[in-house]
């Protein structure tokens, strides 16, 4: 059985783009329905995107090769499927195939990482009905 990891890019958060709520278009949804994009979480999720930044830096690469290099390290069997809208980042995307993580570079970002790392929740309480109903 495989998993495909839904949003593997954190609905862009962890492309290393955006440095303030503002940087998104004034009719995007994660402004105003995306609770880790909100304000008052949106600074704490910013400081964790630092540490996939800083790596990408390291390794002269983009801040999304490094995040879906990391899912693709997670087994033969997690297929993350990032949405873009540009060949630019599709481009990007397909490069984090290459991207080789050290076991000492993945136990990195799993310390910068741990599963309740991210502040609020990814879905406003009226989508999560939906997901888990």
């Amino acid at each position: 059985m495989a998993l495909v990891p839904y949003s593997p890019l954190g609905r862009g958060f962890l492309t290393g783009v955006f440095s303030k709520p503002e940087d998104l278009p004034a009719d995007d949804y994660r402004r105003t329905s995306s609770p880790r994009f909100a304000q008052e979480n949106f600074q704490r999720n910013l400081a964790l995107v630092d540490a996939v930044k800083d790596l990408a830096s390291a390794k002269g690469i983009t801040a999304s090769q490094i995040a879906l290099a990391w899912v693709l390290a997670q087994g033969e069997d997690i297929i993350p499927i990032p949405g873009t809208k540009r060949r630019g980042y599709l481009d990007q995307n397909i490069g984090a195939m290459d991207v080789v993580l050290s076991p000492a570079e993945l136990a990195g970002l799993d310390k910068a990482f741990p599963p309740d790392a991210a502040a609020g929740p990814r879905y406003p309480a009226s989508y999560l009905s939906m997901v888990n109903p």
